[in-house]
């Protein structure tokens, strides 16, 4: 159970982190800003015209009598919007570090230089257009995975009593353990860890990981929230990324002030 509060020490770690480097700060709100607006845009587009959608993929239902139709077809409309909206939050992340990936490298790369004992950080040095087409390929990978536990979950959610309860629970630690993979993924692929490894990391210490990322999936659930989130998330998932390789990580508080 220590884990838990250690997880949840490093997302204050990194909002501290992003709040005393005010410049970082603002460089790294650029992504999650565009992505908030494509993903409202989306889900306008979703909530005015989505009925019309379900009535195009349901000809079988037009000669259904009332009430059966409007039933159905209402409930279709709140199921797609329900499953449109959870992949909206589980996919944020990824389609923000995909857009933002120069923006949290360099982001990332500063708070290893800072707490780093000797000042560095670990390098990739892969081309651009290499590092894009990785991340854009293993955020896809785990985006699928995601999705088929939010269907898995969802068929669950129809289960009497812990459908309502137990079920919206394991949805959250679901979220967060994919969501601490996306964003630790930044700091570990930059050091040459491939998803398999990543993810076999998570799982050897996944209270750590729920500590971080339980909560940040309860935040996430306002976009306008993760926005400005966002650059703190990062620099605490590089912080966490350290711990999960097991790197010595200097107390940059502690170097600020003797340096003042």
């Amino acid at each position: 159970m220590r884990d838990l509060g250690v997880g949840f020490g490093y997302l204050i770690k990194g909002q501290r982190w992003a709040a005393r480097h005010g410049r970082k700060f603002g460089f790294g709100l650029l992504p999650g800003l565009i992505t908030l607006v494509l993903y409202a845009a989306a889900l306008v587009a979703l909530a005015l015209w989505g009925a019309d959608f379900v009535g195009w993929a349901t000809p079988f239902a037009d000669d259904w009598s009332s009430p059966w139709l409007g039933l159905f077809r209402g409930l279709l409309t709140v199921v797609l919007f329900a499953l449109s909206l959870l992949l909206a939050v589980i996919t944020f992340t990824a389609v923000t570090l995909l857009i933002g990936q120069p923006f949290y490298e360099s982001l990332s790369e500063a708070v290893d230089r800072d707490v780093s004992p000797d000042g560095t950080a670990p390098e990739s040095n892969l081309p651009l257009l290499q590092e894009l087409w990785i991340s854009g390929r293993d955020s896809l990978r785990i985006v699928v995975r995601a999705a088929v536990w939010a269907v898995v979950l969802f068929a669950l959610g129809f289960v009497p009593v812990a459908g309502q309860t137990v079920v919206p629970v394991l949805g959250f630690f679901v979220t967060g353990f994919f969501l601490t993979e996306e964003l630790t993924a930044v700091a570990l692929q930059r050091r040459g860890v491939v998803l398999r490894d990543r993810l076999a990391l998570l799982r050897s210490r996944k209270t750590l990981v729920w500590g971080f990322g339980t909560p940040l999936a309860l935040a996430f659930l306002v976009p306008f929230v993760a926005v400005f989130l966002m650059p703190g998330v990062v620099a605490g998932a590089t912080l966490l990324a350290r711990e999960l390789n097991g790197e010595e990580t200097a107390d940059a508080e502690d170097r600020e002030r003797q340096d003042a």
